[in-house]
């Protein structure tokens, strides 16, 4: 079974990065891709500040990024950077958990200053996670994405056409490389 993983990153239930999350879980679904969506309130605290790399939630969560085609992270701006809780999450996964998956980082920060997050701290952390395929991901403002409309949160043309674009991007690079498994 083909399938994509989505993680918000936000350790607040209701975010904009989970509802990026939920948005594009929607979208996939609308092209017949199925998204196992994850967020980083889905385990235990205890689980993540002990690093408890051995729990069944992670070798859960382990085993879907295994299976996974794709993977789509939402993340916070926090301090210039992705969310603290993301990066404990992501610290008790295998060393090469998303080698051979395409990955489309997006995060969401309230000023402009911190355009450069995606490249600056969260692709180097998805590349050491073994990741070679990591799209050019998307920063949106928190002013373009309404946390009150699931059906189309994003409110800025410009920004939501780029979103598309990637997605698109990261739902063919996903097809291929399940294509060239498949036949080897």
């Amino acid at each position: 079974m083909s399938y994509l993983v989505a993680i918000s990153g936000s350790p607040s239930a209701e975010s904009r990065s989970s509802t990026l999350t939920s948005y594009l879980q929607r979208e996939a679904e609308n092209k017949g891709v199925q998204v196992e969506e994850v967020s980083v309130l889905d385990f235990d605290p205890e689980v993540l500040i002990h690093g408890k790399y051995d729990h069944p939630s992670i070798l859960e969560f382990t085993d879907k990024l295994k299976g996974a085609n794709g993977v789509i992270i939402v993340s916070p701006v926090y301090k210039a950077s992705y969310s603290g809780a993301l990066k404990t999450l992501l610290d008790l996964l295998p060393q090469d958990i998303l080698k051979n998956k395409p990955v489309f980082p997006l995060m969401v920060g309230g000023s402009g200053a911190h355009l450069l997050a995606i490249d600056y701290s969260l692709k180097p952390l998805l590349a050491a996670l073994g990741a070679q395929t990591i799209l050019k991901g998307v920063y949106l403002l928190d002013k373009y994405v309404d946390k009150a409309d699931f059906e189309n949160p994003i409110n800025e043309l410009e920004v939501q056409s780029r979103v598309t674009l990637q997605f698109n991007q990261l739902l063919e690079i996903a097809s291929n490389l399940r294509s060239a498994a498949k036949s080897n």
